[in-house]
């Protein structure tokens, strides 16, 4: 018999299903390149649709239009806009226009893309900046407070508004069943 090493052996490659016998770049789809002057554009019309009352309108041309294949700034200048217009809903039109969305064509996929939008926003709320990092204050408890009690630039208004418009998506329209959607999906806003 051989001395064969079975440890050395790759049996990811015995198997068909595994990921190193097919290119694993067609779970994702392809998604067209967009530029920063493209979402810079779409989001001054947007803008224009919430100047002039229409924030149904402005909240689903944010969201039916995601800069997917964007880059960076793109997509921050994309999040900005998003969370401007999710700040200037009052809270009370929050569940109608909810309901509206998912009750139309499509509505599904763009509250999956809302809660992506509002995932991203808690990630860069919560982050604390650099200039607040600088600043810190050590306490006598030997813990360090990161902003002031009023909650630093206001990083804690758009928490809350970000929290409560989860809630919402979760309660009224798209249930836990977005929440998986979002955090497989390999596109990212």
């Amino acid at each position: 018999m051989v001395n064969i090493n079975w440890r050395t052996i790759n049996v990811d490659l015995l198997d068909p299903e595994s990921p190193a016998n097919f290119p694993t770049s067609t779970l994702a789809p392809a998604v067209p390149p967009v530029s920063a002057s493209e979402v810079q554009s779409l989001a001054s019309q947007i803008k224009q649709l919430l100047r002039g009352g229409d924030s149904e309108g402005a909240l689903r041309g944010a969201l039916e239009n995601p800069p997917y294949g964007g880059d960076a700034a793109a997509k921050e200048v994309h999040l900005a806009t998003v969370v401007e217009i999710l700040q200037s809903i009052k809270q009370s039109e929050m569940s109608p226009m909810l309901s509206k969305i998912y009750g139309s064509d499509g509505g599904v996929e763009v509250l999956d893309v809302l809660m992506k939008y509002l995932y991203k926003g808690m990630s860069h709320t919560s982050q604390p900046s650099s200039a607040s990092t600088r600043s810190l204050s050590p306490q006598s408890t030997g813990f360090s407070q990161i902003h002031s009690r009023g909650g630093g630039e206001g990083g804690g208004q758009a928490m809350s508004v970000l929290l409560s418009w989860h809630e919402k998506l979760v309660e009224i329209a798209a249930g836990p069943g977005s929440i998986v959607r979002v955090m497989s999906d390999r596109r990212t806003v």
